[in-house]
């Protein structure tokens, strides 16, 4: 008889999604691994026959989104967790951005992991339970220049899975926002798409290249063993901060941010509401 967890990973062809699949196929878990392009995944598929299935998917695309979470249910007979991983970066200045650059990028951060969830929480209530991973960042909730609007669809998909959590909880769903800090996954290279840039910004993109400098971050194989530490703790965090420096870094952006409040805080107090 066969045991374990069935893992359903979106993105899962490189970067997180990579690590997050190869982790849950050591631990001797079944995955089916959905990305737009499946190929880089055959070494995987060599490696654990009859462990991991190859799902081809688009999660932009929310027909193809439902038929194929449908597709993987069917593949081991049930999910257990489900993380939404895929991906990607819009780089530039929110004036830069044309409107199809920012509604590509919402599709896929941020309705991308919608159309996911709305097609898994039927069958995940039906077995009686299961966990969804929701890969936002620690990004989420302010703004920064050049990445306005990746931070918008993390911080949407944020608020949007706070809800969820609370709506699906009675079927024995768990939901965890995962904030993910900066890792070397790819995400400023082949997860890029960049805007034309306007030479009005030209000191301050300079200025942003200097600051996030040439630390790509740490490999994407050290967050594994968090994640499968959510997907088998019985009473897992609502959120965390994924990412020992990020976690410091969005302390002191939080501590910044009430100290800024409480400094206009007689303003706030003139209106009653």
């Amino acid at each position: 008889m066969t045991t374990g967890k069935v893992w359903f990973i979106t993105g899962a062809s490189r970067g997180l999604g990579r690590a997050f699949t190869e982790a849950a196929l050591g631990s001797g878990d079944r995955v089916v691994a959905a990305a737009r392009d499946v190929e880089p995944l055959a070494d995987l598929a060599a490696e654990h026959p009859g462990a991991l299935v190859r799902l081809p998917l688009d999660v932009s695309d929310r027909q193809a989104v439902r038929a194929g979470v449908d597709r993987a249910a069917a593949a081991f007979g049930r999910l257990d967790v489900v993380v939404n991983n895929a991906g990607g970066l819009l780089y530039g200045m929110v004036e830069e951005a044309t409107e199809e650059q920012i509604r590509a990028h919402l599709d896929v951060n941020f309705f991308g992991a919608v159309w996911v969830a709305q097609a898994v929480i039927p069958h995940l209530r039906a077995q009686g339970g299961g966990r969804i991973l929701q890969v936002t960042s620690m990004a989420s909730g302010g703004g920064m220049a050049t990445v306005g609007f990746y931070a918008a669809g993390k911080t949407a998909l944020d608020s949007v899975s706070e809800a969820l959590a609370m709506e699906v909880e009675q079927f024995g769903i768990k939901v965890i926002i995962v904030q993910m800090g900066g890792y070397d996954t790819g995400l400023f290279t082949t997860g890029t798409t960049a805007t034309a840039p306007h030479p009005a910004y030209e000191s301050l993109r300079a200025k942003m290249v200097e600051m996030w400098g040439d630390d790509a971050g740490p490999d994407p194989r050290t967050a594994a063993p968090v994640i499968m530490e959510l997907a088998k703790l019985p009473e897992p965090p609502r959120r965390l901060i994924l990412g020992s420096r990020s976690y410091d870094i969005v302390q002191e952006a939080d501590r910044a941010r009430t100290e800024l409040y409480q400094a206009w805080e007689h303003l706030s107090r003139m209106a009653p509401g």
